[in-house]
Formats: C-alpha cells, structure tokens, sequence
C-alpha cells in the first residue's frame, strides 16, 4: 500500500498505525541420541535419512539434491552447493545461504552412505525415493516420517512431536553439546 500512496493513487496507507499481533512461535523439538536410533528404526522407508538430517544439520532440500560426487567419504565431509525445492514441480537452485560449505559426517554414517552410493553414477543421487526419483519432503514426511513419531511417542511419552526441519535443530544441539565450537556449528549449518 506505500508504493499506492507514492504512485498518488491513495491519499494514504489505510494500515499506517495497524499493530500486528505478536507471532507465536511453536515449541522446537530436540532429540537426545537415543531418541535419533529409536526414530530411525521406526522409519519403515529411507531410515538414513533420519540420522543423516540430525548428525550433519543439513536441510530437507540440500539432502535431497546430494549427488555422489558431494562427498568424500575419506575425509568424511559432504559438499553442499545446491539445493532442491518442491515449488510447482522440482526447483534446482543453490542453497538458501547461495554459498556452499563443507559439512562434516560422522563415521558412524559412512556404511549407510556407502550402501546408498552402490552402483550410482557420480552425477546421481544420494537420497533417492522408490522409483530413483527426488526424494520430496512432502512424500516422505506424510507417509512416513509421521508415523515413526507417532510410534516413538507411543513407546515414550517424552518423546516430542518434530518435523524433518527440527532434525536441523538436533544435529545443532547435539554437537554443541558434545562440546563442539559454536562457530563451527555456525558454518556447519
């Protein structure tokens, strides 16, 4: 409306004085490394990705778009430099801070990767669904994810309710507090 008022088309903005209530934000949920192992063996479909997602803080998309040639498994690092978004069809763009980074792994993923990776070529995914296709979020998380938490949350009552997005948060609280630098947590993520 301030770009009407600057084109002369209203005499003045109607919502100058407007205040907007304050944003309630939900509760994040953070899981404790138990409750990342209980979790994954809930997941009936690509339980990998539930441990890759809370031990390397990477997002939905980023994971999605992870090619063979993103990682160096020596090293145990992933290279994240692009990104894949469900937005009326697939949209392949870089990640949401237009940077790439360098993400570190635990070696305790190395065999689940290493298994997804057999007889892909260097350009093709990780991270695949059924079929060979992008693994989508939507997919995933409603057929799948929702379930292994609502499994989880049956067998422990302090389990909280997540979202594949709060894994990010996990991976976050877990390596701070198993005494990482913050600042690298800052870039891991």
């Amino acid at each position: 409306l301030g770009a009407a008022v600057e084109d002369n088309r209203l005499a003045r903005n109607p919502c100058d004085g407007v205040r907007l209530p304050k944003r309630r934000h939900a509760d994040r949920g953070y899981l404790g490394h138990e409750q990342v192992v209980a979790l994954a063996s809930q997941v009936e479909r690509n339980p990998e990705v539930v441990r890759f997602l809370a031990y390397t803080g990477l997002r939905w998309g980023e994971m999605a778009a992870l090619r063979v040639c993103d990682f160096d498994m020596l090293r145990r690092r992933v290279n994240v430099s692009r990104s894949v978004t469900e937005a009326g069809g697939l949209q392949w763009s870089t990640p949401k801070t237009w940077e790439r980074r360098s993400v570190p792994f635990h070696a305790a993923l190395v065999e689940d990767l290493a298994a997804l990776m057999v007889g892909k070529a260097r350009e093709g995914l990780v991270f695949t669904d059924q079929r060979g296709g992008v693994l989508r979020n939507s997919n995933w998380r409603a057929r799948v994810f929702r379930s292994a938490v609502n499994q989880c949350q049956a067998a422990d009552d302090t389990f909280p309710t997540i979202t594949p997005h709060d894994l990010r948060h996990t991976a976050a609280s877990l390596a701070v507090s198993a005494r990482a630098n913050v600042k690298a947590v800052q870039r891991m993520l």
